[in-house]
């Protein structure tokens, strides 16, 4: 049974050859229950193994007991050394199997947690884009990291529990066959007890609700403010930026203090109700020794069993108490993992030529094939939404919905917010539906993108922005991520890019570490390692928005000379208006509101279309300054 690291494949793409059945996202406790299901083996041996663990305990006071009835107060020496050898075989096994449990227990929480950031890993990678349409990054990032530790700590206590009650019912048998007074008050004292904590559970659930979603806000902040931080220091931001960050801590940490005064009034509570229960044992028991209902030996018993049955009740709130936290956490995992692409693959796809002409209705724009075509637009974001249209990317017009608002509701109002907020993602859900469904108005060689299968639009048409990112991993991985590089290959895309600074930087090489993001490097070699992955793919189609904001105009000079150089003959389209990529242009096209009101080559432009002078005018005026 291999288990670690757990073999999961849900949300099938296609690409899997065993997939995994998706979670069950119904509610929280049907996702839980999935959870647990996906591992019961594991969990059922891991029950086997505490029960067999709690067997001193167990089985230890009656043993106890008769030694002492048998071979103390009946002087039989050969009883008492039968007793003996008997409780210590007992606790060899008990010792054994308290190894073994750990060990299992612990795999099981392990499985649980990675297994859950696996599933966020492969649903981030099957909505894509899509996801942070529909969920703020910081839930995404909550779910993969203390959510699924939650999950962990759920599959522990649900073995621990097990076994606990596996003893629990055995005592109670035990001590029923001893006494039927004290076996009722040991049998009806773990329910009777978690029953008077329950109302306590409630408030300690909506305050952990409360926590969780603060948390969760701080951390999409503190991802907000690391990606954009060096441009936050360019504009005086960072005392702002890291006042509003201090405030939002300061109310997650008071969230966090809510939910751990409540979570010591449980605890408080257990040990409150176990001490009471383990004092009214010994009185009785003690009253049925006077009465000569019960021998010595089976008071010992008694009162073994009475401390013994402290640790089930116990287990049996921290059950509660995981529990209620597992369920804030399935709620919010729910929320990521009910999310589906609004892809549909066409009922008969069409393959797309890469070497056709691009042409997009909504602007008007055609891109003739074999070319480097600059688009030149006043507004950024319109040139930017003009590069998703040409890639059939959603357009990010949507606020992400949390799974829970950072506030206070209780109840009836917690129930309609609930509703509310899942009303809002299931309209952004149907939204991207019929945006996806329906004909794209960007065609290829005269075929529209939404008639051919989605995997073949990205082979044909790469779209690389502003936020493409780098992940943690060599920079080979960086530049080729498919491994289909020889190093030849792979050095002349760094050059392209004019990045061989950053090879250099490392002293390992192509093997030296980049961290997640891209951190270490500056603005402009995490942006040049991104444009010389983009052209080392060797698109049919290479889309670039931006692709030199962040170097100055001599370096962007060398990486213009080179990408046109080197896409000579292959369909490239830029998004920017810098003059150092105009003049290298076969073709301009000028934006305006969205839609192309010009085009040309870039001197003739310049010389006749007063509109385009003034948008180039401000990034020509920069160049001779450079100068």
């Amino acid at each position: 049974m291999q288990d670690f690291p757990p073999r999961i494949a849900t949300f099938f793409s296609g690409s899997d050859d065993a997939p995994t059945p998706d979670p069950d996202t119904r509610s929280p406790v049907a996702f839980l229950r999935w959870v647990v299901g996906q591992q019961k083996a594991l969990i059922a041996l891991s029950s086997l193994c505490y029960s067999l663990w709690f067997l001193p305990m167990t089985l230890g006071p009656w043993i106890f007991g008769r030694a002492v009835d048998q071979g103390v107060v009946g002087g039989d020496e050969a009883a008492l050394l039968g007793w003996a050898a008997l409780l210590l075989g007992v606790v060899v096994i008990g010792g054994v199997f308290g190894v073994v449990s750990h060990t299992l227990v612990v795999r099981s929480w392990l499985v649980a947690l990675y297994g859950t950031l696996e599933m966020v890993t492969r649903k981030v990678a099957q909505m894509g884009h899509v996801l942070p349409r529909r969920s703020p990054t910081g839930e995404v990032l909550s779910v993969a990291s203390s959510d699924s530790d939650e999950f962990g700590a759920f599959t522990e206590i649900v073995a621990r529990a097990t076994g606990q009650l596996v003893s629990y019912l055995t005592v109670a048998f035990i001590v029923l066959s001893m006494s039927w007074e004290l076996g009722l008050l040991t049998l009806v004292a773990a329910p009777v007890l978690l029953g008077a904590a329950l109302p306590l559970l409630r408030p300690l659930h909506r305050r952990q609700q409360l926590e969780r979603s603060r948390t969760s806000d701080l951390t999409s902040m503190a991802t907000d403010i690391v990606a954009g931080l060096r441009i936050l220091r360019g504009i005086g931001g960072e005392q702002t930026f890291g006042a509003n960050y201090d405030r939002q801590s300061q109310s997650a940490k008071e969230a966090g203090v809510g939910a751990g005064i409540w979570q010591a009034v449980v605890e408080a509570v257990g040990v409150l109700l176990s001490g009471i229960f383990l004092v009214a044992l010994v009185w009785l028991g003690t009253r049925e020794v006077e009465s000569g209902d019960l021998s010595v030996g089976e008071l010992i018993t008694f009162l073994g069993y009475g401390l013994f049955m402290v640790g089930p009740i116990r287990t049996f709130f921290e059950f509660a108490q995981k529990g209620v936290r597992s369920l804030v956490s399935a709620r919010k995992a729910i929320a990521i993992f009910e999310q589906r692409p609004p892809w549909r693959a066409p009922a008969e796809p069409v393959a797309l030529d890469g070497s056709a002409a691009l042409h997009d209705s909504s602007s008007g724009l055609t891109v003739r094939p074999g070319i480097l075509t600059v688009v030149v637009s006043a507004v950024p974001e319109q040139s930017s939404a003009l590069a998703d249209r040409l890639g059939r990317y959603l357009p990010a017009d949507t606020e992400p919905v949390p799974a829970e608002d950072d506030d206070d509701t209780k109840g009836r109002a917690a129930r309609r917010a609930r509703a509310e907020r899942a009303r809002e993602r299931a309209r952004i859900a149907a939204l991207d539906e019929e945006k996806a469904r329906r004909d794209w108005g960007v065609t290829l060689g005269g075929v529209d993108l939404a008639r051919a299968d989605l995997d073949d639009v990205r082979r044909r048409v790469l779209v690389s922005d502003t936020s493409s990112q780098l992940f943690a991993g060599t920079l080979q991985d960086a530049v080729d991520p498919h491994a289909r590089l020889t190093r030849e290959q792979a050095e002349q895309a760094l050059r392209v890019a004019n990045a061989e600074d950053v090879y250099d930087a490392l002293p390992e090489g192509w093997q030296g570490q980049l961290e997640e993001r891209g951190r270490g490097l500056s603005g402009g070699q995490r942006q040049r390692v991104v444009l010389a992955r983009a052209v080392a793919a060797d698109p049919p189609v290479l889309v670039l928005v931006e692709p030199t904001s962040a170097v100055d105009a001599h370096t962007e000079a060398r990486i213009a000379e080179r990408v046109a150089e080197t896409r000579r003959g292959r369909t490239t389209v830029v998004t920017t208006v810098s003059p150092l990529w105009l003049h290298h242009a076969d073709h301009v096209v000028l934006l305006h509101d969205g839609t192309v009101v010009a085009e040309g080559r870039h001197a003739d432009l310049l010389a006749g279309d007063d509109d385009y002078r003034r948008v180039v005018a401000r990034a020509l005026d920069a160049e001779e300054v450079v100068r």
